[in-house]
Parts: structure tokens; C-alpha cells; sequence
């Protein structure tokens, strides 16, 4: 063979080689992809919100009256018994320190108030000096009447001249008494609160008892010091008397209805507890989130059905998560949320038919946030791509991605 003939021959192969490339390179190859066998199975839709416990009825001790609250030697979670366990006591509050011209004029008072005293213990003596002399003159009289030297009406007169001076008498007596209590008020004025502090010992203080059995659960005043009337000391509950509250989005609690199943979770046990709604409140409330946008929120009450031995550990103002049962079925044929796609308004899907996607229209029922329901379009046993890309479209051929 020539030369020439020899480079003809290996240019050829080369040639044939490149092409044989090229088609190879250029042959559409299957996309390997996420698929999934349709199966049936149980579907649960929920509505999730944390929640926070907290004792059903809670009492709140307050002050009666105003005054100086004693330091209360109570904890928290010590048990109270009703009518019988002294929870706090209230004395007496200490007067006010007197400025300059304040206490100047309650020195006034007080030598007023004595000078007042002195008029009445000389108004007494008077009133005595008028007694005595009515009093002679009334027995001379009697004597003077028996032997008929004077009239039945002069001796009248001694009488009612007698009578006048013994009241006039009892009015000094009780005027000096008012004068004298006149002097205490005016010297009550100059009481400091040192002496107040002295004397307190004396005072009677106000009990306040529990009203109910249960123990402390919050204690608002500790120390000792000066409280207002109406001002709150103690929060007393039963912990064992426990309800949920958990606020949700009022787009959500319209669907809630009293007597629905809950789910209560990552309560810190080892298995969910039980619950049921109780009540949804009739009234909204805005909250602000956590990314600052302001949500309208409504309060759902939750029961637990579990016994109090199971959750002994719960106590007032745990956080708890929970799930609110909307609907439950079996047998469920359901999709991932993430195979789902929009063509023209309706949901589709891409079903591994012979290798290739074939895209496929459904009718859903029920949604969670990660599955929903499957009405039409769909049955058990095919194979539908969970997470189709871009590259996936009608036809195009595809096979099952590897995984490690």
C-alpha cells in the first residue's frame, strides 16, 4: 500500500471516529430525576401554634386597703390552704415628714388647742361656783315653802335655776372634753415616722388570707413596703387545674371549632399528650411578629384529656407546641406538595410513564404543608417526579437519580 494510500486510510478512521463522537455526544441522554410510588396511606390535616400553659383559674391577692405591706415569707409553689394560711399582712403606713411652715403651723395648733383646754377648765369651774349657789338657794327655798313665806312659783323657780346650772355644767364638762381632743389631733400632727415606727408594734395589722387551696404561683410584692389599696401581692392556682392558650392567625381559627382532637408536642416528654379545643374566644387582638408585620390573632382554649399523672411535670406558663386536628383520613392517596407544578390554572404533575415525563393533570382535596390529597388524575402505583426541574418536560425521557 502507497503512502498515500496509507494517510487516506487513517484520516478516514479519524474522521469516522470523530463523528461516531459527535452522534454520541449529541444523543439526547435521560434526566435523572426524584421519583416517588404512589402509595395510600393516612392523611392528617392540622393548624400548628406554639402554645402556653397556664392554671384555669388563677386568684389575685390584693391589698384592701392602703398601707405598709410586711415582707412575705411564703415562696413560690408553697401550698395555701383557704381561710386558714396567712399570706401577707398590711400595717398602718408611716406619716409624711412636715416641711418648715407646715410643721410651724401644727405648733400653732397646738398651743391654740391648749389655750381652748385652759377656757374649758375655767368655764367648769364657773359652771361649778353657779351650781353650788343654785343649789343653796334651791334648799332654802324648800325650807322657806314648808313655813309658807314664799309661793309655789318662786320655789319653781329654784328648781329651773337649778336645772339651768347642772346643764351648764355638763356643757363645760363635754366642751372641755372636745377641747382636749382638739389638743391630741394638733399634737397627732407632729407625729415623725420614727415615732410612727416606735409605736407600730401597738398597731394592729390587716391579715390577708388565701382564699382558696392551691399554692403560690407568682409572688408581685416580695419585700415590705407601702402599697396602694387594690394593689396586687400573690397570684394563688391549683397546678394541677391546667388549659392551654394558643394564639392563632384568625385566618386559621375560623376553621377551629370547640371539641376538635389536638396533638400536644415537644412538651419536653417522651410521647405527644392529648388535648381537645375547649373554646374560641369571639374576639381578635393585633400582635406584632417576630418580622415586625402586625397580625390579627385570636386566643384558642385547649383541654387536656390526658391524666394529671402523665403530664405531672407541666406546670403555670410552659411553652408547649400544638396541632389541631382539621380533618383526618385513611387510605389517602397523596402527593408531595413539591410535584406539583401550574399549567393554565390547573395542577399538574410529571408521571414516569416507559421512561419518559408525561405531564399529568390532578384535582386536590386536602393540604397540609407538605402533602395533599389526591381526588383525580392519579392511583396507587405510579411513579411521579418529586422535584422536576427545568429540564423536565412532556417527553422527555428520564430515569431514577442514584443516590449513595
Amino acid at each position: 500500500m502507497s503512502a498515500q494510500a496509507k494517510r487516506i486510510l487513517l484520516w478516514s478512521i479519524l474522521t469516522l471516529i470523530l463523528a461516531a463522537t459527535l452522534v454520541w455526544a449529541f444523543i439526547p441522554k435521560p434526566i435523572p430525576v426524584d421519583l416517588l410510588t404512589l402509595e395510600p396511606g393516612e392523611m392528617t390535616v392540622t393548624v400548628d401554634e406554639e402554645g402556653e400553659t397556664r392554671v384555669k383559674d388563677i386568684f389575685i391577692l390584693s391589698a384592701p386597703i392602703s398601707g405598709r405591706a410586711m415582707r412575705i415569707d411564703a415562696e413560690v409553689g408553697d401550698e395555701v390552704i383557704a381561710e386558714n394560711t396567712l399570706v401577707a399582712e398590711i400595717e398602718p403606713i408611716d406619716p409624711t415628714l412636715l416641711d418648715p411652715r407646715s410643721e410651724a403651723q401644727a405648733r400653732a395648733d397646738i398651743r391654740a388647742a391648749e389655750a381652748n383646754r385652759i377656757l374649758a377648765d375655767a368655764a367648769i369651774k364657773e359652771a361649778k361656783v353657779e351650781l353650788d349657789f343654785a343649789e343653796s338657794e334651791l334648799k332654802r327655798a324648800r325650807a322657806l315653802r314648808k313655813d309658807a313665806v314664799i309661793s309655789a312659783r318662786e320655789l319653781e323657780a329654784a328648781e329651773r335655776t337649778y336645772q339651768t346650772r347642772l346643764a351648764t355644767l355638763d356643757t363645760a364638762v363635754a366642751n372641755r372634753q372636745a377641747r382636749q381632743a382638739e389638743l391630741e389631733r394638733a399634737r397627732a400632727e407632729l407625729i415623725s415616722p420614727t415615732d410612727a415606727r416606735r409605736v407600730s408594734s401597738d398597731c394592729p395589722c390587716v391579715p390577708i388570707r388565701s382564699p382558696v387551696d392551691g399554692r403560690i404561683l407568682k409572688i408581685l410584692h416580695k419585700s415590705e413596703g407601702v402599697v396602694s389599696a387594690g394593689e396586687p401581692l400573690v397570684e394563688i392556682g391549683d397546678p394541677a387545674e391546667l388549659e392551654i392558650v394558643a394564639d392563632l392567625l384568625s385566618s386559621d381559627a375560623v376553621k377551629v371549632e370547640p371539641g376538635q382532637r389536638v396533638i400536644i408536642e415537644n412538651w419536653g416528654g417522651d410521647k405527644p399528650l392529648a388535648g381537645i379545643v375547649k373554646r374560641v374566644e369571639p374576639f381578635g387582638f393585633t400582635k406584632v411578629s417576630a418580622l415586625g408585620i402586625e397580625e390579627q390573632r385570636v386566643n384558642v382554649i385547649i383541654d387536656f384529656t390526658d391524666p394529671t399523672e402523665d403530664r405531672s411535670r407541666i406546670a403555670h406558663g410552659f411553652q408547649v407546641d400544638v396541632r389541631i386536628v382539621l380533618w383526618q383520613g385513611e387510605g389517602v392517596l397523596k402527593i408531595p406538595l413539591t410535584a406539583l407544578f401550574r399549567n393554565e390554572d390547573q395542577w399538574n404533575v410529571f408521571v414516569e410513564r416507559e421512561g419518559k415525563a408525561n405531564k399529568q393533570m390532578i384535582s386536590m382535596g386536602q393540604r397540609t404543608g407538605l402533602e395533599a390529597e389526591v381526588l383525580e388524575g392519579l392511583s396507587a402505583g405510579d411513579r411521579i417526579v418529586v422535584h422536576p426541574s427545568g429540564k423536565v418536560s412532556e417527553g422527555v425521557a428520564i430515569e431514577p437519580r442514584l443516590t449513595e
